[in-house]
């Protein structure tokens, strides 16, 4: 993929040559918030922290909640080393057994991370959210930091969920808060959802390594209370950053996604027709409509395929100078401002904001900059985007494939998540996912049905459809080919 494994000299050079001090006039300049309670929420192995959270519950029932996003672009000025080297990569690349960052650890690990207890230069974006979920005011500010706690997503749902006295006498002083960001963030997701937002709740899996690199177990990754308030508080930021920036109609990298093809779509109504499930298309689609067959599918054995099905209808999302809506999050304005650790765009629009705060770009004609260097910036962005996803599927492919290897012989039950003319796809319950192919069908000669997703035997009649259970035995796994190959163990077809 060409993805680049080591910094050349002259940016890590550069990089070391930053200051871990932050000087006492950048203090004075900023909003000073350290005696602010507020906490990083992260994975385990997460090292490049870049956003932290504070909440508060106001007298008149409203919340106010902070989200506090590292000021990169302190360090990273537009074409120095640092800055040309962020924009060639794009963004971090996470693989199962590393991380291809975006920075030099130097920064990304170290004066970016808003790591706990210590001083930070940070982005802020206050928002006071009434009981509906609606943000009434908002105050973007640029602030110096101090995060209280670097808290994990297991620990806060520990807290939360199963109410772990140790943790919860451990974290006797932040446990109120807590409860309040759960509250908001159900009222958040609530709201969403009531617009037509589609969530997507596919399976994720947690490949499991050893100390050589071998993958020993997959776990289902739960998106457990604690990730989803991290969500919805991130998700409810960029929508505030990109509506403000939006009407003050200066240049801009807005995060797009544009309405689903409508082929696809036909083809997909077709499809869950013939499940039993119907849904009115309309001239101009609206999210709603698929979040409801989401919903009516939910739970069902065939949630899975119509998922899938219904993401692969889908268009790509991308970043654009041009704001025009989310169809995902059924969102009007959308940008990603949370990142700017380890994602360009969201460096880049932090340079404006701060630009805009100070009154610089009407006064050093940056203005005109802007505008003509984002096209590039977003494309670029988007580029970057791509190849760093289909390096992360292929890394998770090819330890999945590794993993089951060891496997050979064995049998497990999956659902079939995928048909074509060559053979149908099985995905296990660890979401595996591997192929038996036609030629290992030897009962029968099976005809493919394109519009059904259905492999039908000619003299049996037996069909293999999206959906269906069948019991598989693993025949082959190849790392370096990161394929899996499957057989039916008969009877298998319900």
């Amino acid at each position: 993929h060409g993805l680049p494994e080591e910094f050349p000299p002259k940016v890590l050079a550069y990089a070391e040559g930053i200051s871990e001090e932050i000087e006492e006039k950048e203090i004075k300049r900023r909003k000073d918030i350290r005696n602010l309670r507020m906490v990083t929420i992260d994975g385990e192995d997460a090292k490049d922290l870049d956003d932290a959270v504070s909440i508060e519950k106001l007298d008149n029932g409203k919340y106010k909640l902070g989200v506090h996003i590292a000021d990169v672009t302190h360090y990273v000025r537009e074409k120095n080393p640092l800055d040309k080297e962020a924009l060639k990569r794009g963004t971090s690349v996470y693989l199962i057994d590393r991380v291809i960052p975006m920075l030099p650890k130097k920064l990304s690990n170290g004066i970016c991370s808003l790591n706990p207890k210590v001083d930070r230069l940070a982005l802020s974006c206050f928002m006071t959210i009434d009981s509906k979920g609606k943000v009434c005011e908002h105050e973007i500010a640029e602030t110096v930091i101090r995060t209280s706690e670097r808290m994990t997503y297991t620990d806060v749902t520990k807290i939360l969920r199963d109410h772990d006295e140790e943790l919860i006498k451990k974290y006797d002083y932040l446990v109120d808060d807590f409860k309040t960001m759960e509250e908001l963030c159900l009222i958040l997701r609530e709201k969403r959802m009531k617009r037509g937002a589609i969530d997507f709740d596919f399976e994720e899996s947690k490949i499991i390594l050893n100390e050589n690199g071998k993958p020993i177990d997959i776990k289902p990754y739960e998106r457990e209370i604690a990730n989803r308030i991290i969500e919805e508080f991130m998700l409810v930021c960029n929508e505030t950053i990109a509506e403000h920036m939006f009407w003050t109609n200066l240049p801009f990298v807005y995060r797009v996604h544009e309405n689903p093809d409508e082929e696809k779509l036909d083809k997909f109504r077709d499809f869950i027709y013939n499940l039993g499930y119907t849904m009115k298309v309309t001239q101009d689609i609206h999210p709603r409509i698929l979040q409801e067959v989401l919903e009516k599918v939910k739970g069902k054995k065939e949630e899975t395929v119509v998922s899938t099905l219904l993401l692969r209808s889908m268009m790509k999302a991308k970043y654009t100078p041009e704001c025009s809506s989310h169809f995902g999050l059924a969102a009007t304005y959308y940008c990603h401002f949370t990142s700017p650790i380890r994602r360009y765009p969201d460096l880049q629009i932090h340079r404006i904001i701060r630009d805009n705060i100070r009154g610089r770009l009407q006064r050093e004609g940056k203005t005109e900059h802007y505008r003509e260097i984002l096209e590039h910036v977003a494309e670029q962005s988007s580029v970057c985007e791509r190849r760093a996803q289909e390096a992360e599927r292929e890394s998770d492919r090819l330890k999945k494939a590794e993993y089951m290897s060891y496997h050979l012989g064995e049998i497990f039950e999956g659902i079939i998540s995928g048909v074509t003319a060559y053979g149908f796809y099985v995905e296990l319950p660890n979401t595996v996912e591997g192929l038996v192919h036609i030629t290992a069908l030897s009962d029968d000669y099976y005809e493919f049905d394109e519009e059904n997703y259905e492999l039908r035997g000619e003299l049996t009649k037996k069909v293999y459809h999206l959906g269906q259970k069948v019991t598989v035995r693993v025949a082959d796994a190849d790392a370096l080919k990161r394929t899996v190959d499957f057989s039916v163990v008969e009877n298998t077809v319900d």
